[in-house]
């Protein structure tokens, strides 16, 4: 048995997330038929690292696969993207140690919310289109009440595959591009629907309607107004999985198809 890992982009539009559901469309389980075509095997294992929701994309979702092949990492890609729908797209694939766990071995995510001030023909699948004015600064104050070790059990739904819902943000990166905001966020993992629950909260304060001293409240406030305002999953993009080694990235830029120009 052989160990890749993948590192796999898709848009999340006409799925129901990443993990393997009945009855559902999965980014998972197109990946796990073609490779099964493109290999002309039944058995084998993939294992992303960490769920995406519906209608969330990636750019840079990392899996491992395990499989009985002779075939080398290159032909296994693009045998297996001749075989996927547009919207799946292996980038990589290479071999890896049999000890090489995509998600356990993780030591950090990057996700990028992408935010647009005006209506879009072409990008809307890809964006959250607020109508409302936003001050950046209003939403860089808010951001700061998520920074570090924080318990976000308020902004999170339950989850039998979380033991704990304290999470370390190590940052919150807030700029503009054109007609876009764009919302980046470093941390060693992300629970279910936080990331969507924290830019709905800095987007209401940057539309003046949450007062930016409210907004550490809401970590506690069993209420759950931060579920009232959770933003959509079209701007949401997983962006980077880091492990040992890499270095960290937050100057990426937004993705090319969906840049707003004047």
């Amino acid at each position: 048995m052989s160990r890749f890992k993948l590192t796999i982009e898709y848009e999340g539009t006409r799925y129901s997330g990443w993990q393997i559901q009945k009855n559902s469309r999965t980014v998972q389980g197109e990946l796990v038929s073609a490779l099964r075509r493109a290999l002309d095997v039944k058995e084998l294992d993939l294992a992303g690292s960490g769920r995406t929701d519906a209608g969330v994309h990636a750019l840079g979702q990392v899996a491992h696969l395990d499989v009985r092949t002779v075939l080398g990492p290159e032909i296994i890609r693009m045998r297996a993207n001749d075989i996927l729908p547009p919207d799946i797209n292996i980038i990589e694939v290479e071999k890896a140690s049999a000890g090489f766990h995509s998600r356990h071995d993780a030591i950090g995510r990057q996700y990028l919310y992408q935010i647009s001030r005006r209506r879009t023909a072409l990008g809307k699948r890809f964006v959250w289109w607020v109508k409302d004015s936003l001050d950046v600064s209003l939403m860089r104050g808010a951001a700061t009440a998520f920074s570090g070790m924080k318990d976000f059990r308020t902004f999170t739904d339950d989850d039998p595959e979380e033991k704990s819902t304290v999470t370390k943000i190590d940052e919150i990166v807030i700029r503009e591009s054109g007609d876009l905001v764009l919302l980046r966020f470093r941390g060693s993992h992300f629970l279910w629907k936080l990331v969507r629950r924290m830019v709905g909260v800095i987007a209401q304060a940057g539309r003046g309607k949450l007062p930016v001293a409210r907004v550490g409240e809401l970590l506690q406030d069993e209420s759950a107004p931060a579920s009232r305002l959770t933003a959509p999953p079209s701007g949401l993009f997983l962006e980077k999985v880091y492990y040992p080694g890499d270095h960290v990235r937050t100057d990426l830029p937004p993705p090319m198809s969906v840049r707003h120009e004047r």
